[in-house]
């Protein structure tokens, strides 16, 4: 059954220029570009009271918008004993320690096994908080800390703090290639054309930003401090393979390396591990 739902939201001066379902993308980037955009044609979405169906509508900066939305009642997923490593509690919020190979949010190909089952398992009450408390996303082959909502005011007051970007998320990784000095990255993402488990830097993407600084120089590798400012799948990924220095022992993005001429089986296994 669909839920009837009303958005309202008002686009900020930095957005200026910017393509109507591409704002609203990102003043509710709890739903899909093409779900918004659906929205629009549907004549759904108004602009300062003004109906408008053209997603491409560019924005000026202090535009009030409202959509009247339908949406499909979530599934119930079910709780699962899948184990958590929490760092923190206390009565509003937890932070979990995610490990590497661990889905967040179950979808296409991970029905369940994922954090959210092992949070419903936890603490049964966050059934009722929506996405069970998630407020970020994190690829399944990252390593890190989560932060989860154990009431729908702390989620509200999390989301707001995080698109406020009073919240930053900060990684470490390694990169190939001597790289000589920190940057920005800040090129749009949006799903491969072709390889459809793929993330490629593209004009009609969403906005994503990346910075990074220079923690440790090897011979052929650098250590990196990553800071998001937008969490786009595969962002860190895709955007350092995009100034062609690919996160070492990433199986999409990077280059698997080519072990030397005459090399044992054993060390062959350990390169395609």
């Amino acid at each position: 059954m669909a839920q009837h739902q009303h958005l309202t939201g008002t686009v900020s001066e930095s957005q200026l220029g910017q393509r109507l379902d591409q704002a609203l993308a990102e003043l509710f980037p709890d739903y899909s570009r093409q779900r918004i955009k659906a929205w629009i044609l549907d004549g759904l979405v108004r602009v300062n009271g003004r109906v408008t169906a053209v997603p491409k509508e560019k924005m000026l900066g202090g535009e009030y918008v409202e959509i009247q939305a339908f949406i499909e009642e979530a599934p119930r997923w079910k709780a699962q004993a899948i184990s958590l490593n929490i760092v923190y509690e206390d009565d509003h919020s937890l932070v979990i320690n995610k490990p590497r190979d661990l889905v967040v949010h179950p979808g296409a190909g991970n029905a369940d096994g994922t954090v959210l089952n092992a949070l419903l398992h936890y603490f049964p009450p966050i059934v009722d908080v929506p996405r069970a408390g998630i407020v970020h996303r994190m690829d399944k082959d990252t390593t890190g800390l989560m932060v989860v909502a154990k009431t729908v005011p702390a989620q509200t007051r999390l989301v707001e703090s995080l698109q406020a970007r009073e919240i930053t998320r900060e990684y470490e990784a390694v990169a190939i290639g001597a790289m000589i000095a920190g940057g920005t990255v800040e090129q749009p993402i949006a799903r491969h054309a072709t390889k459809r488990t793929h993330m490629a830097v593209h004009p009609m993407g969403k906005p994503a930003v990346t910075h990074y600084r220079i923690m440790e120089h090897f011979r052929a590798h650098t250590r990196l401090r990553l800071r998001l400012e937008t969490g786009r799948t595969h962002q860190i990924r895709v955007h350092m393979a995009h100034i062609n220095h690919p996160l070492v022992g990433d199986p999409l993005y990077g280059v698997r390396p080519r072990p030397p001429k005459g090399a044992s089986d054993a060390f062959n296994e350990v390169l395609r591990s």
